[in-house]
């Protein structure tokens, strides 16, 4: 037997296995690699192609066949008609912030300065669209960051052009004018909405557009917990004044109902008395008074006065009468006194 007939030994067929089991393995991962980009596009999905780093071509929903990485890299962006929710945490307080109590580095942390010094906290979440796939893969990562950025300076420049009352719209006295706290509230959130809306649109045109645009914002209005306990406070003080002065109204009602019935009762006991009193002295007089205005014999005056003059005189226990010609000296005793003593 020649030495090309022997059979190899153990080593050899090793490294033979070996080999082959590599080239295997090495073909399957080319394969893999080859058609790695070879996918398929969700229907709320659009795929941006970037060769070598450039914008290539936005692909559709269905079958995308690209070449792999890196020659082409391929990023799944949102469908036009998929609405995107993003709530901005940037405004709420920080976790260090509520751990660390009254620090006075973090006491102004999450809260926003309104036009009459006071201050209130924005719960705000933003809906977006991306209408342009190819700004929003080349701002990449910087898109939240940015929209973060435009949500925080249109929600300070809402509050600072609103007072306390404006931004909460829910004062007890204006609990009666719903129509109008519905409109403050809509007009709040409809301010915020526009300003976003502008720096959006001064992106675009200075060439920074992040792809996305607006379709929505929500807007909620908050208290720090101290101050929510205080407007509760005056809350109930208000209520309960309020039901103080109903009860005090409604006992005034009562007093000046009974002052104006005993008033009312009063007059006409005295205007009754009145025309009694009248009445009796127009019948004492009644006679005196037709004697004086019908012309009469002048001896009847004289004959009523005798008349008269009797029964008053009858009532009293003495009388001393005195001639009117008669020029002596009359000395009467008042009640109580001595006679004087003869001389």
């Amino acid at each position: 037997m020649s030495e090309r007939q022997k059979p190899a030994g153990p080593w050899t067929q090793s490294i033979h296995l070996a080999f082959y089991a590599l080239l295997g393995l090495t073909l399957i991962a080319a394969s893999s690699w080859l058609f790695s980009n070879i996918r398929q596009v969700p229907a709320d999905s659009r795929a941006v192609v970037l060769h070598f780093g450039a914008l290539q071509r936005v692909a559709e929903p269905g079958l995308l066949l690209s070449w792999p990485k890196p020659i082409d890299e391929v990023v799944m962006v949102p469908a036009p008609d998929r609405v995107i929710e993003h709530r901005v945490t940037a405004l709420l307080r920080s976790p260090d912030a509520l751990e660390a109590g009254t620090s006075d580095a973090l006491a102004g942390s999450g809260y926003l300065l309104t036009g009459d010094a006071g201050v209130v906290q924005l719960d705000i979440s933003v809906f977006y669209r991306v209408n342009s796939p190819a700004d929003y893969v080349l701002q990449g990562e910087h898109v939240i960051p940015a929209l973060d950025r435009l949500v925080e300076r249109a929600a300070v420049a809402v509050c600072a052009a609103r007072d306390l009352d404006r931004i909460l719209v829910a004062r007890p006295e204006m609990v009666s004018n719903d129509m109008n706290v519905a409109q403050q509230r809509e007009r709040l959130r409809t301010d915020v909405q526009h300003n976003i809306e502008h720096n959006l649109q001064r992106l675009a045109r200075a060439g920074s557009s992040p792809g996305i645009t607006l379709e929505r914002v929500t807007v909620q209005s908050m208290l720090p917990a101290t101050t929510v306990t205080a407007f509760n406070g005056v809350l109930t003080a208000s209520q309960m004044a309020s039901q103080v002065i109903a009860t005090a109204n409604t006992e005034a009602s009562v007093i000046r109902q009974k002052a104006t019935q005993h008033a009312d009762q009063i007059r006409q006991t005295a205007q009754a008395q009145a025309r009694e009193k009248v009445a009796k002295a127009q019948a004492d007089t009644a006679m005196v008074t037709r004697l004086a205005n019908t012309p009469q014999d002048p001896d009847l005056l004289a004959r009523v006065y005798r008349e008269r003059i009797a029964a008053i005189l009858a009532q009293a226990a003495s009388v001393i009468t005195v001639a009117p010609q008669d020029d002596a000296r009359l000395i009467l005793q008042a009640a109580g006194q001595k006679e004087p003593s003869p001389r």
